[in-house]
């Protein structure tokens, strides 16, 4: 980790990492997504945020490090192995609502919420489910996705699934996009309409 290029890091990172890397849990976010996210979080006082793939909590907690007091996250998981983790260490965080629940179950469930920024991390809401997540977006709301580079583990053919993703985000004319050769590869979009 480089501490000369990214800002502060949250209390609770270094504690949350140790527990990931003793869980097994290998799809864990690169630190510089987590410090962008936290910085984006930042421009969104009093908002409402939504991470789709919760993992072990430690883009969670950059996210919930960049937020003010008058904020709230949501943030779901399937796994509750690793949603314990970040349950024990931002369980007590008054503005957090931890969700164990299936991706596709829970977005249909409220496809009438709307927020300002939504982290998408996970299948459902960026492979699965994508139109649904971001009419959940809010005009000016921020859409976040990271594995947009090769990763090592990748499965076979998955390369074709993320060209694919990028081309569709490239067509909607109702999100503006900059995609990022930067990390693990993520692309910011805007809602504008």
């Amino acid at each position: 980790m480089t501490e000369e290029i990214i800002q502060p890091i949250p209390k609770t990172y270094v504690a949350i990492d140790e527990q990931t890397k003793e869980s097994g849990f290998s799809m864990a976010s690169d630190i510089h997504t987590c410090s962008l996210l936290k910085t984006l979080a930042a421009s969104k006082p009093g908002g409402k945020f939504l991470e789709l793939g919760t993992g072990t909590g430690l883009s969670t907690c950059w996210i919930l490090d960049g937020m003010d007091a008058d904020s709230s996250l949501v943030s779901i998981d399937n796994e509750d192995k690793f949603l314990k983790i970040a349950s024990h260490f931002l369980g007590d965080d008054l503005r957090l609502s931890l969700v164990l629940t299936d991706g596709a179950e829970w977005i249909e469930a409220h496809q009438e919420e709307k927020y300002d920024f939504i982290f998408a991390d996970t299948w459902h809401g960026k492979y699965l489910l994508l139109d649904e997540v971001l009419d959940m977006l809010n005009p000016g709301g921020f859409y976040i996705i990271d594995d947009m580079l090769p990763q090592p583990n990748w499965p076979e053919g998955h390369d074709v699934k993320a060209r694919n993703l990028v081309s569709y985000l490239d067509s909607r004319n109702d999100i503006v996009l900059t995609k990022q050769v930067w990390a693990t590869g993520i692309i910011v979009g805007v809602k504008v309409r």
